[in-house]
């Protein structure tokens, strides 16, 4: 593809420029809503894949130059931006092949990316690039990276490749196994494996391709084999996301539900948790679930470790087991609670245990002081007046005044935090940050 003239600009770049804010810095906490702001302009890119494609691969080009500018100037610990990167990537793939441009450079292209990639960007690339190429796209890609594989292997004889060669020969491994997964070729899939080694991915993809082909029994084996592997890792780096799952889903498919259950709900009672539950009653009959329900909710209760439970009790609105589970814990039970857990939790048991719940909310502030987290002293503040409100609605004066005196006793020294606390004990409510523009007024 002809590089296209200056003079001609395409108006958008300007607005691309705009928001990869040339020349200034982005720190890690602003790091997201930079990047939420450029997937807001590559929005307006996705509708010119159909309507201008090559327009559409040009800006691509530009988006993804400016993303690899501007990586030195952003603390991307988060992956944000090499996220955002990849999806540039697949959306020029697919703009390439509306443009019917030509698939040998489209391949060449995407490999070259993947060798030469200073900032992740191109990270797991080929399992989206194989979706968004098609037919005689994903054939270039085979035929150039086979190619790469063949020069790349080391003759008998020579010394050992350096680490980025290993590297780069792993990676085109990688590519060539997504592409013969893409195809569902189970012969050239196998034979890679025996040919390079095979991981528990390689296990679970070979289950995937023949449950699609109707072989449940060559399916389970696999499933068993990459558990087998997995096994022998013991800090569980290759671990294959979904092999247990895919296994109890081929037991039953072969006739043997009753052992996929039982293994199920021993693994239930090992971790009873949502996702345990799910794949738990996703294999008990119909007309069985409600005593499973009931089995499990009771087993669940004796569980000693709080998080994964209260997740479930309140996923499952299981309110009054919720209610006897939190009551029954220590306050630095529930102080070691995360909020994404206890903040649902305390607003379940609101109404119907407001004396649960003012100690939930007492917990998410104190969890705050005691991490010193002045960024959200805020949130604090507001888990307090909940919390007050809930001592209030349950008759628990005192615990909100014991609170008072605790808050004041080990925390008297956070002035930032101590001067909205005795606004709110004055009845004025937790103080606001004012904005940018009220401090410039002021």
């Amino acid at each position: 593809m002809a590089p296209r003239s200056r003079s001609r600009r395409d108006p958008l770049e300007s607005s691309i420029e705009a928001a990869l804010r040339p020349g200034r810095l982005v720190s890690y906490g602003a790091a997201a809503g930079f990047v939420s702001e450029l997937e807001a302009m590559a929005s307006r890119i996705e509708p010119l894949v159909r309507a201008e494609p090559a327009r559409a691969v040009g800006l691509y080009e530009s988006f993804l130059a400016g993303c690899y500018e501007k990586a030195e100037e952003i603390d991307d610990s988060g992956g944000d931006l090499g996220g955002f990167a990849a999806d540039l990537h697949v959306g020029w793939i697919r703009a390439r092949e509306a443009a019917g441009a030509d698939v040998e450079e489209t391949a060449e292209r995407v490999l070259q990316w993947m060798d030469k990639d200073p900032y992740g960007f191109c990270h797991r690339l080929e399992d989206e690039a194989v979706e968004a190429l098609g037919k005689e796209g994903l054939a270039a890609l085979e035929r150039q990276v086979r190619a790469r594989i063949a020069a790349d292997a080391p003759c008998g004889g020579e010394p050992p490749e350096d680490p980025m060669a290993a590297y780069h020969r792993r990676r085109r491994g990688e590519v060539l196994r997504a592409i013969l997964a893409k195809r569902r070729d189970v012969a050239a899939y196998g034979a890679l494996c025996e040919a390079t080694g095979t991981s528990p991915g390689d296990c679970l993809r070979m289950a995937k391709m023949l449950q699609a082909k109707r072989r449940p029994e060559e399916a389970l084996a696999w499933t068993e084999r990459g558990l087998a592997l997995e096994k022998q890792d013991p800090l569980g780096r290759a671990r294959a996301f979904g092999l247990s799952s895919l296994r109890l889903s081929l037991l039953r498919r072969v006739g043997r539900g009753g052992e996929a259950l039982d293994e199920a709900w021993a693994a239930f009672r090992e971790v009873p948790a949502t996702f345990s539950y799910a794949e738990l009653i996703r294999l008990v009959p119909k007309a069985e679930r409600a005593p499973w329900r009931e089995k499990a909710m009771e087993e669940a209760s004796k569980c000693p470790e709080l998080g994964s439970v209260v997740d479930l009790f309140v996923e499952k609105r299981e309110t009054e087991r919720l209610a006897l589970r939190l009551g029954a814990a220590r306050d630095r039970d529930l102080e070691a609670l995360s909020h994404f857990t206890a903040e649902p939790a305390a607003r379940r048991l609101s109404t119907a245990h407001p004396d649960v719940a003012a100690r939930l909310y007492r917990a998410l502030g104190m969890r705050i002081l005691v991490a010193k987290k002045s960024r959200y002293y805020g949130e604090a503040l507001e888990y307090f007046e909940k919390a007050e409100a809930c001592y209030e609605r349950a008759g628990l004066r005192e615990g909100w005044e014991a609170l008072v005196a605790e808050v004041r006793r080990e925390h008297e020294r956070k002035h930032g935090f101590m001067t909205g606390f005795e606004r709110l004990l004055a009845g004025q409510g937790p103080s606001r940050e004012p904005s940018f523009l009220e401090r410039a007024r002021g």
